[in-house]
């Protein structure tokens, strides 16, 4: 469980405020967003994760060709309070992993909805979004 920590909104700068910039987002309770295009799903950890884990300094994701499930973990990140699992909330492969970010673990905490995506996963069948909140939603529930 991420630990809370307050920020006050004028410390952070506004493009970071908004949790995702696109509608196009969808959001877990444990912090991941996806981003879906076709059957490809993009996966990310949110502004909130990054503000709560504080410095990040190691990303590792599962290999390309990683079969994933629904609900798993499919990496982690190690900030310097904590190692948190990343999860998925769809079943498919592992067809892509940001390497820049694992070179550079802290583009997660400066740009995690851009350069700090985490990993492309390839999902067959029906796109189930049910468990998922939009931005609005994740960012009423959870606001930086």
């Amino acid at each position: 469980m991420v630990e809370e920590v307050l920020y006050h909104p004028t410390t952070i700068p506004k493009e970071i405020r908004c949790m995702s910039g696109s509608s196009e987002f969808r959001f877990s309770e444990s912090h991941e967003w996806f981003k879906i295009e076709g059957n490809t799903v993009t996966l990310g950890i949110t502004q909130f994760a990054a503000n709560e884990l504080t410095d990040i300094t190691y990303v590792e994701m599962q290999p390309v060709g990683t079969t994933v499930t629904k609900n798993e973990s499919a990496g982690e990140v190690e900030s310097v309070k904590t190692t948190s699992d990343v999860m998925t909330a769809f079943d498919g492969e592992i067809v892509e992993i940001n390497e820049t970010v694992v070179d550079d673990p802290s583009l997660l905490n400066s740009d995690p909805f851009g350069d700090g995506w985490l990993a492309k996963i390839r999902i067959e069948g029906k796109t189930d979004c049910d468990n998922l909140m939009d931005q609005a939603t994740y960012d009423s529930k959870y606001p930086i």
